[in-house]
């Protein structure tokens, strides 16, 4: 940008400027000065011609009064005439070698204008290019902070995955030993799992009975344990054989564990309750060791059982119609 102003410095405003009128109003001024030049010339090769005969004529005489006496001298029109054709010619030569310098001069302004105007727009296309490369260079500028942060971001993602790959690969291993441990727990309690939610648990229980008791052959006990929010959860047995059991998480181990304790001990019991099922229609309540069932429509008989039946413990019978106990009978 300096130098293009420099360039233009050393022009002349005169040429540089692009108004046409007033190039014509000083062409048409030269104009009038080129011809007063000429009418001036031809008066002043006039002067000089008599002037150049007076000379002459003053250089042959010996005395002032041979000046008076002497005729005059012929007109000398033919030399003169020579010298002024030459001179008028020398002068047309010189108009026209003028007028050519001035259409050259004309042309090398038109020059300059075109020029001018080329260096113009060169000088704004060199504005637009150097906005367009700062804005590049801003562009460029961000495109690199953001590639940086980008790194920044990826590294962390990379470190994360990698210890979220670490992790899973633990936690892999943990659920491949927590299969193999489900599958001998499952082999050797009979535990079978048939369904998991995020809020329940379907599990069915199927104890080896001692071996004298293992022709009695019972149906399996499905529990269902459901978790709440405050991270406790509820137990129940089908059918009514257990009752719900409630408590914290962490009690559900030992919860199973005590129904798979009370189930063994009361496998000849619960074998005797499913019979009686297939045949009356009975309701057992586990924690009074208490069973009813309706003999008859206005009969409603109960069966309280001891502990340690039917091995140690008794039973007692009796019937009752509505709120009355009518008898009772002991086993």
């Amino acid at each position: 940008m300096a130098e293009v102003r420099c360039v233009l410095q050393q022009c002349d405003p005169a040429l540089l400027d692009p108004a046409s009128d007033q190039w014509d109003c000083e062409a048409g001024r030269m104009l009038l000065q080129l011809t007063d030049n000429r009418r001036i010339q031809k008066v002043l090769l006039r002067q000089l011609f008599v002037l150049d005969a007076m000379m002459s004529l003053l250089e042959g005489l010996q005395s002032a009064r041979q000046l008076m006496t002497l005729p005059c001298p012929p007109n000398p029109e033919g030399g003169a005439r020579h010298r002024r054709k030459a001179q008028k010619m020398e002068s047309l030569s010189r108009g026209e070698e003028t007028e050519t310098l001035l259409q050259r001069l004309q042309e090398k302004i038109q020059q300059i204008h075109t020029k001018r105007h080329t260096l113009t727009q060169l000088v704004a296309q060199l504005h637009s290019k150097k906005q367009q490369c700062e804005q590049l260079q801003e562009s460029l500028q961000k495109a690199q902070n953001a590639l940086q942060i980008y790194d920044h971001q990826l590294m962390s993602l990379v470190v994360e995955s990698a210890a979220a790959l670490c992790q899973l690969t633990g936690w892999q291993r943990i659920r491949d030993e927590l299969q193999a441990y489900v599958s001998s727990a499952q082999d050797f309690m009979q535990i079978n799992l048939l369904s998991i939610t995020q809020s329940e648990l379907r599990v069915e229980l199927r104890p080896r009975p001692p071996s004298p008791l293992s022709s009695n052959e019972l149906e399996p006990l499905q529990l269902c344990v459901t978790w709440s929010h405050d991270d406790r959860f509820t137990l129940q047995g089908s059918e009514g054989l257990l009752d719900s059991v409630s408590g914290r998480r962490s009690e559900l181990s030992a919860a199973l564990l005590e129904i798979m304790r009370n189930y063994m001990e009361q496998f000849l019991l619960l074998a005797e309750i499913q019979e009686l099922r297939s045949s009356f229609a009975i309701d057992w309540f586990p924690a009074e060791r208490r069973l009813v069932f309706l003999k008859s429509a206005l009969l409603v008989c109960e069966l309280l059982v001891e502990e340690g039946y039917p091995e140690g413990g008794g039973s007692a019978c009796r019937g009752r119609a509505g709120t009355d106990t009518l008898w009772t009978r002991h086993y």
